[in-house]
């Protein structure tokens, strides 16, 4: 059975919805600081958590997530209005053996959240631009590759504030075979710098590095075959560019669950 409940910060359940396979629910309601959403009843599930954000596969350990929705300075990386209408749409599916089985974006989790989460897949790091939402980790597995401007949605990236020493963090949950990925860097030149080079290390010892050029386009990276719980991006090589601001807008990783 699939579960969604719609919470106030002081516990009061204001809605509710449930079925076999695929739950949804109208809520209305603009939302207040402290609301969450709890979704429950499968480990794979595909999630929308609000009509103005895109559907994406979570992966729920406990077959339970709970969902803060975003408040105050969190709402900039999402569009203008987004939680402050009075009506909200919310659905969640369960996935099927052939969906789990399948090749695709593990990475892919448009409802991640800044902080510590009970779903994954999920995306940290150790330096966010002023820490400021428009520029935190989480924005690079939202599925948004807008890319020519910076600060505002539909451009939110992960900001490093200058640092030389970034990194950024992608758990999935569990194990998963992953074997390419695809990084699309923020390209608002010339206020951007890019990289030219890093590395991923992996969960399984192994690390890969590559190289990288001044393109807003996705750039593919071969993995060779891993099983992985974490893959973590590091060493990044800024270019020689007068600007100071590297960003990366998207990271997908391509590959598998594992049965």
């Amino acid at each position: 059975m699939i579960n969604i409940q719609v919470i106030t910060g002081d516990g009061q359940i204001i809605a509710g919805a449930s079925h076999e396979t695929e739950a949804m629910l109208c809520v209305d309601r603009a939302y207040q600081p402290g609301d969450r959403i709890v979704l429950s009843g499968s480990e794979h599930m595909r999630a929308q958590m609000d009509q103005a954000l895109m559907a994406g596969e979570v992966y729920l350990p406990e077959k339970t997530m709970t969902w803060l929705v975003p408040a105050g300075e969190h709402r900039l990386a999402y569009a203008p209005g987004t939680f402050e209408a009075r009506r909200h749409v919310i659905r969640a599916r369960a996935m099927g053996e052939e969906e789990i089985l399948s090749r695709r974006n593990l990475a892919l989790n448009p409802a991640d959240l800044r902080g510590d989460t009970d779903f994954y897949p999920h995306c940290t790091a150790n330096v966010e631009t002023r820490n400021e939402a428009c520029f935190c980790a989480r924005n690079v597995i939202d599925g948004m590759r807008l890319n020519t401007s910076h600060g505002e949605w539909p451009f939110q990236s992960w900001g490093i504030g200058a640092r030389e020493d970034a990194w950024c963090r992608l758990d999935f949950g569990r194990e998963v075979e992953v074997d390419e990925m695809a990084l699309t860097l923020r390209a608002d030149f010339p206020h951007d710098a890019y990289w030219v080079a890093g590395r991923v290390v992996l969960y399984d010892g192994a690390d890969v590095s590559f190289s990288l050029r001044k393109t807003g386009d996705r750039q593919r990276i071969p993995l060779g075959r891993h099983i992985v719980r974490w893959m973590r991006l590091e060493s990044m090589q800024k270019s020689d560019d007068p600007s100071a601001f590297p960003a990366l807008t998207e990271w997908e990783v391509y590959g598998k669950d594992r049965r």
